[in-house]
């Protein structure tokens, strides 16, 4: 249903519901766009999709690990093949460039194929007892119904490695979008709908936090619970799960560092600084919003990166050569402009950008920011942004570039451009993030491989790649006492 005058529904229990109310969705690179209409479910909808997901669950685990493959397969491969369509879809809600967009619906599909083949790498292990015949097998066994609560800055890339790995592992999934980008959760709702799965083991159930998503939280029905969003939020949910004793796992915020050294070879440094602050309109966990500067390169690294910066295409999402497009929302806009102001009242010096612009369409953009003399004190260099701005800190040493790194409350990724060996080594084991990168963009992760990181921007297990069955499943130890064949008594 992606006609503009078609109310998208919920999916619930194996079928499309209306709810209580609806709300519009508008392309925010031209306001005058209604990208389509979508119900808001009803507490009473929640529990049903709740005791559905339970009994759906069951049967699901049933399923041998080859038929749970075969689903898998089928939704990323559908995914991967479709990337053009749904990117144009997913750019048109969110804002990022059309390339951006296209690019998300690929990962999000080889998200469902590479837990595909993890379906079929379930081996647990095996021991033999200290005490005599007795042996020993360790195996995981899915965690039940689990809550997928999913952000509008990637909305269908994010939902996808937690929802990929709960069917994998043999769960039910309860998932709750974010308000802002309902469009891409509907389409990938109706590709898992058209699946060989039961009913009620996939539930789309659409809605705002405040109502939906904290009775949602607040569910003893549930098992676990996975969410992507704000450190505030995530410590809401953490406070409801513990009532129930439900299993959380959270990625939250961060405030990531990119650490030029003198030795670096600063064209690919302010490459990466450009494409790593401004990227997706810096609307990323992972994007570079610090940039720790060596003071023997800071000046030309500087005049290099207002240059790039200046040159980026700001523009529509589906227009060509659009390297920024809009910010979500006009709450993030006048977020964005806010901490612009509170950078110069802060004394950081504004070396370009900061501006709403006005473009042919009506949207919500801004020129991408650079600020220099800043410190990493202040609050544009304390609170994460999400924003396309960028904040140089001077520093006179790789010690003091270190400190700066890790002299936050976050810890998601960190990055070092340098062409020494022993820095790069240095910075990898004593970076305090849950990913470290040597001469690459701070954002940017590979699929197959754990992400998450300390501080306030994680807790719980690690995301994707083989550790996600950490997250997914619940470990049974058993021990078996067989006894001594007949024949050999």
């Amino acid at each position: 249903m992606n006609a503009m005058t078609d109310l998208n529904r919920n999916y619930i229990a194996g079928a499309w519901v209306a709810g209580v109310g609806e709300i519009e969705n508008r392309n925010p690179s031209d306001l005058s766009e209604l990208v389509g209409r979508y119900a808001q479910a009803s507490a009473a909808q929640l529990d049903e999709a709740l005791a559905a997901a339970k009994r759906a669950q069951a049967v699901w685990a049933s399923y041998g690990p080859e038929r749970r493959h075969d689903v898998l397969m089928a939704i990323g491969t559908e995914m991967m093949s479709r990337a053009a369509e749904l990117g144009e879809l997913l750019s048109r809600e969110e804002g990022k460039p059309l390339a951006e967009g296209k690019g998300e619906i690929h990962r999000a599909g080889q998200f469902f194929t590479y837990y595909a083949a993890e379906c079929l790498r379930q081996i647990g292990d095996t021991a033999d007892s200290v005490r005599a015949g007795v042996e020993i097998d360790v195996r995981r066994e899915p965690v039940g119904v689990v809550a997928v609560i999913s952000p509008w800055n990637f909305p269908t890339a994010t939902a996808s490695w937690k929802i990929a790995p709960a069917l994998a592992f043999g769960n039910a999934v309860i998932w709750k979008p974010a308000n802002l980008t309902p469009a891409s959760a509907v389409a990938l709702t109706e590709i898992i709908s058209r699946q060989d799965i039961p009913e009620g083991l996939f539930n789309l159930v659409m809605g705002a936090g405040r109502e939906i998503g904290q009775a949602l939280v607040e569910s003893p029905a549930l098992d676990a619970i996975s969410f992507t969003g704000s450190v505030p939020v995530g410590r809401g949910i953490a406070r409801a799960a513990v009532e129930n004793f439900t299993k959380i796992q959270m990625e939250m915020g961060s405030k990531n560092a990119l650490a030029v050294m003198d030795d670096a070879d600063l064209d690919l440094a302010v490459s990466l600084a450009l494409g790593g602050a401004f990227g997706g309109t810096g609307q990323k966990c992972t994007a570079s919003s610090r940039l720790v500067v060596h003071a023997a390169v800071h000046d030309e690294f500087v005049r290099k990166l207002v240059a790039g910066a200046k040159a980026l295409k700001v523009g529509h999402a589906l227009e060509a050569g659009t390297q920024i497009g809009p910010v979500v929302s006009e709450a993030q806009l006048q977020a964005n402009l806010d901490y612009v102001a509170l950078g110069l009242s802060e004394g950081a010096t504004l070396e370009c950008g900061g501006e709403r612009l006005s473009l042919a369409t009506e949207g919500y953009y801004m020129s991408p920011v650079v600020f220099t003399g800043t410190t990493n004190d202040m609050r544009i260099n304390r609170e994460e942004m999400f924003a396309p701005i960028a904040c140089v800190i001077k520093v006179n040493s790789y010690a003091e570039a270190l400190e700066v790194v890790n002299d936050t409350e976050f810890g998601l990724t960190s990055g070092i451009v340098t062409r020494s060996i022993a820095r790069a080594t240095h910075f990898r084991r004593n970076a305090r993030t849950g990913c470290v990168m040597v001469n690459l963009p701070t954002a940017g992760t590979d699929y197959h491989v754990p992400f998450g990181g300390r501080g306030n921007s994680s807790y719980g297990p690690r995301e994707q790649g083989a550790y996600a069955a950490e997250f997914y499943t619940t470990v049974k130890t058993a021990y078996i006492a067989a006894g001594t064949p007949e024949e050999l008594k």
